[in-house]
């Protein structure tokens, strides 16, 4: 299973992100702690993923999905947060 970032911007004024994060959240293994980044855990490719995604947003809206490799560096995050990274962002 490969760990992938998304992030993404939904640019119409009072657009509504329900159900795009519902569909993030269906991954099994997820984490979201910045606005609009999330850091999933999927057998999918990063294009299956955006393709997945796509429906729910619109065509002025940018969407990133990105294979992480396990190096990360942060700071700022609570325990919760911060052991979630080191243990999902470890290389398998």
């Amino acid at each position: 299973m490969k760990t992938y970032l998304i992030g993404y911007d939904l640019n119409k004024p009072h657009q509504d992100y329900p159900e795009l994060i519902n569909k993030i959240k269906q991954f099994k293994t997820w984490w979201h702690y910045l606005d609009s980044t999330w850091i999933v855990k999927s057998d999918l490719t990063a294009a299956q993923i955006r393709e997945y995604l796509k429906p729910h947003i619109d065509s002025n809206d940018e969407l990133l999905v990105v294979s992480l490799t396990g190096e990360g560096a942060w700071y700022g995050f609570n325990d919760k947060g911060s052991k979630w990274l080191k243990n999902n962002l470890t290389p398998s």
